[in-house]
This record gives structure tokens, sequence and C-alpha cells, in this order.
């Protein structure tokens, strides 16, 4: 597949960080971008900028994301391309004992359902209502319909203390992707997963300064956090490049994160 004008692109938590990162990147090749993001106010502006379309969308909920595709695909046609970044975190001890009056308590259930539903769940939702759209495309060199890249973390392979539903929903997306890619096989559409370590978004920006930099001497090289660009970087190469299928793929300087 070659990213040209005549592609159409879905990002998920396309308005900010990692997914904003791609939008520019497909669209400065010439792709038609729709992004998918619950900050209206971030999209829009992200939308204006690359010649885009924000689509307001909640990728835990099924009207949400179905009114979201119909409206990318009224204005653009059928995606061939589907980024998916959208994704939170939390942090709780799995079970633990107050250092103060040793009382006892777990993960809030509720909690971790909604890192699954947003992180594992959503992603799949998103990519099976893309996938079904795609089935509908003539094929083109190679039999391609379609590709997509997902997103997962290093955490679904050396997840830290408190990241239990963190690391089970990244887990779950590089579980799925050769699955998928099987399943998808015959259809002409691929698959694949980044991996990404610690990157310099939003969120991690966010961080005190000498956090960041405690973050950045723990990589072995180069010795600073990602670049959104970078993931950019890969998603394209992931896209362009046909024989890369049901693969995960570490982006992280070759950390290997420690217990905490």
């Amino acid at each position: 597949m070659i990213i040209s004008s005549s592609t159409v692109a879905i990002v998920t938590g396309g308005a900010s960080g990692l997914g904003a990162a791609t939008a520019r990147a497909l669209a400065a090749r010439g792709a038609r971008v729709a992004l998918f993001d619950r900050n209206a106010e971030l999209g829009e502006a992200l939308a204006g900028e690359i010649g885009g379309l924000f689509c307001e969308a909640d990728v835990t909920d099924e009207a949400s994301i179905d009114a979201a595709f119909a409206k990318a695909r009224a204005a653009h046609g059928q995606e061939s391309v589907l980024v998916c970044c959208a994704g939170i975190g939390q942090t709780f001890k799995t079970a633990s004992r107050s250092r103060t009056d040793g009382t006892i308590s777990h993960f809030p259930l509720a909690a971790f359902d909604t890192v699954i539903q947003v992180n594992l769940v959503g992603t799949f939702r998103c990519l099976a209502k893309s996938a079904a759209g795609m089935l509908t495309l003539a094929p083109g060199e190679d039999g391609e319909r379609g590709a997509m890249v997902l997103t997962a973390s290093i955490a679904a392979e050396d997840g830290q203390v408190g990241q239990a539903a963190y690391a089970a929903s990244k887990g779950g997306i590089v579980g799925m992707t050769l699955p998928i890619a099987r399943d998808m096989m015959n259809e002409g559409i691929r698959v694949n997963t980044i991996l990404p370590g610690i990157f310099k978004t939003p969120l991690m920006e966010a961080a005190p300064a000498p956090v960041l930099e405690s973050l950045a001497a723990s990589i072995p090289f180069p010795k600073r956090l990602g670049k959104p660009e970078e993931y950019a970087a890969l998603a394209l190469t992931m896209l362009e490049t046909t024989y890369f299928n049901g693969e995960d793929v570490r982006l992280d300087g070759a950390v290997r994160m420690a217990p905490r």
C-alpha cells in the first residue's frame, strides 16, 4: 500500500500524542484523515490544521463509534487505513495493606473494567467495524484491501507494579494481533501492533522535570523519551510494507522496565 491522495484513513485517539503525530504524517502524504477522539477542542483544531475531519467518538460506546464511522465515510469514503491510538492508563496494586492503619484493599474492579473496555475492547470494536467496511473495497496489488496498526505498550511484556489492568489490556492487543491477521488473510487486510516505550506525550510531559530526566536516563539508547513522530514513522512503514503482517514490534530504545 502506498499512502497517497487516494488513501482514506481513520486514527482513533487522533487529537493528541501518538495519534496526532500519525494523523499529521498520513496527511503529509496526502491522505484524507478522520480523527476519532473525545476531545472536540483539540480534535477540531488538528483537523483544521491538516485538512482532515474530526469525529467525536467514545470507543467504549457502540452508537458513538457507529456514528463516527458513518460521518467519516460520508465525507471521505470507505477507509483503507485504520490506526488505533485511543487508550488510558490507571495504576493500582492488585491488593495492598495500608502502612498507616493496616487496612487491606484490592484493585477496584470497576477501574480494572474501565481500562479493559477502553484499551482492549475499544480497540477491537473499532478494528472489527473497520474491517467489515474494508471488505467492500476492491482488492489492489497483492489482493490488499486495507491495513491496520494497533497500539499496545511495552507494559504488555514487562508491566510494572500497579499496572495489572493496563498490562492486561495491552497484552490482549498483542495476543489478538496474529489471530486477527489470520482471520483476515483471505480478505487482503493486514494488522500489526506497535509496543511503544516511554514517549514524550502530553500526559508524560505533565510529570515533573526530575522524573522525566530520570526516565530518559533509564533508556539504553538514545537516552531520551521517544518522539511521537517516531511512532508515526513506524506506523507508516507497517502500512506501506505489504509483507508486514501479524507482527508486534517494540519501539522503546531497548529499555526493559524494572518492577517499579
